[in-house]
């Protein structure tokens, strides 16, 4: 699914989808228009700290401007309330602008920072309370 997404350059071997999706509890959603798959979201739980880890996701950019990353988020956001979740995590990386300015627009708050080179690498750590 990954494939023709521009932020995926690098995917991961399907073992890292095994652990992180496989044996946790776990989402995966997808979202279609006229049967084709046009965008994602997955995402488990990470830590033993009410939250819920918003691993991944994003939408083919012929599909983008249609709103449906704010509504596979909303998605995730309502199954994760359901499921006892009082917030949610995730993590990007600087180069990645549009998806810093979707989660902060979003209502998530970056609380950490990890440096790395080049800069355009530095992981961003954020999160939102349910």
């Amino acid at each position: 699914m990954a494939m023709g997404i521009p932020e995926f350059e690098n995917l991961y071997p399907k073992s890292v989808f095994e652990k992180n999706l496989g044996k946790k509890k776990s989402l995966m959603l997808i979202a279609e228009i006229e049967n084709s798959i046009v965008g994602f979201k997955a995402g488990y739980e990470k830590e033993q700290d009410d939250s819920f880890y918003s691993w991944m996701g994003g939408v083919l950019p012929a599909s983008r401007g249609k709103g449906i990353a704010r509504k596979l988020a909303a998605q995730m956001e309502e199954w994760a309330v359901k499921e006892g979740y009082d917030k949610i995590k995730m993590t990007t990386r600087n180069k990645n602008k549009a998806m810093l300015l979707f989660a902060i627009s979003n209502g998530f708050a970056l609380t950490a920072v990890e440096e790395r080179i080049p800069i355009g690498e530095n992981r961003l750590f954020l999160e939102k309370v349910l």
